[in-house]
Order: C-alpha cells, then sequence, then structure tokens
C-alpha cells in the first residue's frame, strides 16, 4: 500500500505512535519516500503533489485499539464526517476506528471485540447496524478471516 504525504517526518511519526511503524531501507526514487513495516506489511509514503481521494482508505488490524483510541484522541485525528462518525461496532463483534493521516489519507483501525474495549472508548461506539439496517447476509461479514 502507498500513500501520499504532505510532510514526510509528520506522517512517518503518525504511524509510528498509533501503529508502531518501523522505518525500513527504502531506494530512492527522486522525491521523498519512506517505506515502513507495520506488523507483517509494508507501508509506502511518499511525498509527491496532488489531491488525497476522500473516501478510499486501508485498514490496519490492531490488538489494542484503545491505545490507538488514546493516541488518536490525542492527535485529534478522528475521521467523523466520512461515515458519519468515527468509531462503530460492526457484525462479528468488531470494531472499526476511522483517522485521517496528516497527509490526509483515510485510515481504518480495525480490532476484535466490542467488549475488550475500556468503558471510556466504549461509550463512543456506535452501532452500523442502528444506522443502517443489517440483512442476514450482512450480519455474517466479519472483518477478520
Amino acid at each position: 500500500m502507498s500513500v501520499s504525504a504532505v510532510d514526510l517526518t509528520e506522517s512517518i511519526d503518525f504511524y509510528d505512535e498509533l501503529f508502531g511503524a518501523e522505518r525500513l531501507p527504502t531506494p530512492n526514487f527522486g522525491f521523498p519516500v519512506q517505506w515502513l513495516r507495520i506488523g507483517d506489511r509494508q507501508l509506502h509514503l511518499f511525498q509527491r503533489p496532488g489531491d488525497v481521494p476522500a473516501y478510499h482508505h486501508f485498514a490496519i488490524g490492531v490488538d489494542d485499539l484503545d491505545a490507538v483510541y488514546a493516541k488518536a484522541a490525542r492527535r485529534g485525528c478522528f475521521d467523523r464526517t466520512s461515515f458519519g462518525h468515527h468509531l462503530y461496532e460492526l457484525p462479528g463483534d468488531c470494531v472499526q476506528l476511522y483517522l485521517r493521516d496528516p497527509g490526509g489519507n483515510l485510515v481504518e483501525a480495525d480490532a476484535k471485540g466490542v467488549g475488550r474495549l475500556e468503558a471510556a472508548t466504549r461509550a463512543e461506539v456506535r452501532r452500523l447496524a442502528d444506522r443502517f439496517p443489517q440483512s442476514v447476509e450482512n450480519l455474517r461479514a466479519t472483518l477478520f478471516l
């Protein structure tokens, strides 16, 4: 996955703080680029002109959504508008948190188990099923295979 960064250093710091990203050796592309490792995946940040698509996003699975939530709150990077709220409970007992990185990219942090969340975080959760009716097939959905 590659995403744009307005300020490469600021974006690197964001992914390091929220997701524990590790800098990887990166080839010289003739413009600022930094490859990062997040878990067993790579994220490529590049500093190039152009607008970020509003709804295009990627997901990062996290074990401790409370920690990510707290760091995101301190940074003020919740995206409360793209999907109508920033924190949802989805079918399959999954939780989805929407954020905007410093480059304006929409980032989805996913975790298992609403019941695993601290009370303060859980109080912010809205059920997707309360907003949009879910069919039997919809209720079979899960973020984690």
